[in-house]
């Protein structure tokens, strides 16, 4: 897991301390914000200069000051992606979660490893900034009235309105919102699996098994690479879909857990050269690496490809093995 710059933990400088400390926090919620892990690194390396530039009061606890400022650098982040035009589906960029630690925290609204699924993070698109900062902080970090306000530059009484509006807006996610767990995952990963070993086979029957009947699936090409502009909702238009764009050759994969679902790293073999079209210039080249996610149970309610080369740097790519066994 990305996590900025690391200080040294051997200090007595309370401003080192604080943030060796509370550095992972800060990441987490920077890339909750922004749903970017490379934003987030740079947030959280904004901030340590800041607090370098500008010494905050020590005598106080610098936690707070460093919330203040990492949310207010979000917040600007964000604003200036969702002014920018995006083409297709926009989705996170996946980071791998299975070896992350969690602070267990009872009694906020949603836990931090189902705050980081790609159901959650897309539902938070709907949010403004400034919601999206009073809900993270509020239903996710558990921080009080007081210190979401001062954390956001506002009132407490303006930080209730923000809330009640952030959770209305996310009532639609709310209502079918599920809890990542060790048993849920495993059905997942196991319909996973017969999905691929059936588009391997070219067996539309058994890939329509595998799948709900209303399925979303997104693809996220950046306007990179060929990928679907629109959501694909239901499982024959995914099966068509796929049997479409399906390539030759077995594909590598890397089966782990992304974002807190099972998911897939895939290489893909390179791709026999074709003559362009009378006319036309060089074809595309096709994508070599994706990132997939997916969620269901029994079958797969979600489908979610990451084809943008810059949201997959953070992630690796060795140790891979032949899509199908056998």
């Amino acid at each position: 897991m990305r996590t900025g710059p690391t200080p040294s933990d051997n200090t007595s400088d309370p401003l080192e301390s604080a943030f060796a400390r509370d550095r992972a926090r800060l990441w987490g919620l920077c890339y909750r914000m922004t749903g970017s892990g490379a934003d987030a690194d740079e947030i959280v390396q904004e901030t340590f200069v800041r607090a370098l530039e500008k010494r905050p009061d020590a005598s106080r606890s610098l936690t707070p000051w460093l919330f203040r400022v990492a949310t207010n650098l979000a917040r600007d982040r964000l604003r200036l992606r969702k002014s920018r035009a995006y083409i297709g589906p926009w989705l996170p960029e996946p980071i791998e979660t299975a070896e992350m630690a969690f602070d267990q925290l009872p009694d906020a609204r949603y836990q931090q490893k189902e705050s980081l699924t790609f159901a959650f993070l897309v539902a938070l698109e709907a949010l403004t900034p400034k919601q999206r900062a009073v809900l993270l902080l509020r239903d996710v970090y558990e921080l009080s009235g007081r210190e979401t306000a001062d954390a956001v530059g506002t009132s407490e009484g303006n930080v209730k309105v923000l809330l009640h509006r952030a959770r209305a807006a996310m009532a639609r996610h709310d209502a079918s919102r599920v809890v990542p767990s060790p048993e849920r995952n495993a059905q997942t990963q196991q319909a996973l699996m017969a999905f691929l070993t059936a588009l391997a086979s070219g067996d539309a029957a058994a890939m329509t098994a595998a799948l709900s009947e209303d399925i979303v699936m997104a693809n996220d090409g950046g306007g990179e690479f060929s990928a679907a502009r629109k959501l694909v909702v239901g499982r024959a238009r995914v099966v068509r879909f796929h049997l479409k764009v399906s390539e030759p050759g077995v594909p590598q994969v890397r089966l782990t857990e992304l974002n807190g679902v099972p998911g897939l790293i895939v290489r893909r073999p390179p791709a026999p050269e074709k003559p362009p079209p009378r006319g036309r210039g060089p074809r595309q080249p096709v994508a070599r690496r994706v990132v997939i996610l997916v969620d269901g149970g029994e079958t797969l309610t979600h489908l979610w490809s990451v084809l943008a080369t810059p949201k997959l740097a953070g992630l690796s790519f060795p140790g891979f093995e032949p899509a199908v066994p056998g």
